[in-house]
């Protein structure tokens, strides 16, 4: 299966919770997107997770260098 992008993969849970919400489904139907909404979340937010580690935060120190820092190291601070 292609990889899905984010926004692909985020529009899509957001059908499937119009669906839903809408409650005209039968039971086999509302679990079958039920399951397919459960992976494409957890797909979001594995995106999600890797973005955040990827992102750096620039910092300047007290001499005013400028140093790259990930994003968990700017929260430990």
């Amino acid at each position: 299966m292609a990889e899905k992008k984010f926004e692909t993969a985020l529009a899509r849970l957001e059908e499937i919770v119009t669906d839903l919400e809408k409650g005209d489904l039968s039971l086999e139907q509302s679990l079958k997107l039920f399951e397919e909404g459960v992976k494409l979340a957890r797909l979001c937010n594995t995106r999600l997770e890797e973005a955040e580690g990827k992102v750096e935060i620039l910092i300047k120190d007290r001499s005013g260098n400028v140093t790259p820092r990930t994003f968990d190291d700017e929260e430990e601070s």
